[in-house]
C-alpha cells in the first residue's frame, strides 16, 4: 500500500514519539518540554516571549511549562539584567545534563531512522523537511 506524503510524515512522527516516550518519563519530562530545554541549551538564557516564539506556543502555555520545569529543577527564572520589565530563563546544571541525555537518545533514534542513507540523501532530506516546514508557515530559528 502506498501512502500520501502527509500520511507518511504523520506516521513517521508518531513512530518517533512512540520510540522516545519512555525516555521522557525516565528523565522526568513531558512532551513539549525538551523543545524548551533545546532552546535554552543552544541559545542560552532568553525571555519567556522568545521561548514561546521558538516553541510556537501561546505565552500563557509557555508560562505553565516553565513553572513545571522550574519546580523540577531544570531551569531558573530571574529578572533580566537589561530589561526590568522582562524575565530571563536559563538552564540549571540538572537541565543541562537532562537535555544532553535526551539529545543522546534522539541522536540514537536519528541514526536508526537514517540507516542506509547516503550523506547526500541525508542532506536532501533535511532540505526537503525544512522547506516543507517553511511552506507551512514555520520559521527555523
Amino acid at each position: 500500500m502506498e501512502y500520501a506524503i502527509h500520511t507518511l510524515l504523520a506516521r513517521t512522527g508518531h513512530a518517533e514519539q512512540n520510540y522516545l516516550r519512555p525516555y521522557l518519563g525516565d528523565l522526568g519530562l513531558t512532551p513539549g518540554q525538551p523543545k524548551v530545554l533545546r532552546c535554552l541549551y543552544t541559545g542560552g538564557p532568553c525571555s519567556q516571549k522568545a521561548l514561546a516564539d521558538y516553541c510556537e506556543v501561546d505565552p500563557s502555555s509557555i508560562c505553565r511549562t516553565l513553572d513545571t520545569l522550574e519546580k523540577a529543577g531544570f531551569l531558573i527564572r530571574r529578572p533580566s539584567r537589561t530589561d526590568r520589565r522582562a524575565g530571563e530563563v536559563s538552564l540549571t546544571p540538572k537541565g543541562i545534563r537532562t537535555f544532553e541525555t535526551w539529545e543522546g537518545q534522539c541522536m540514537i533514534l536519528e541514526k536508526k531512522m537514517l540507516e542506509g542513507f547516503t550523506p547526500e540523501e541525508k542532506e536532501a532530506l533535511s532540505d526537503y523537511l525544512s522547506r516543507i516546514y517553511r511552506n507551512m508557515g514555520g520559521k527555523l530559528l
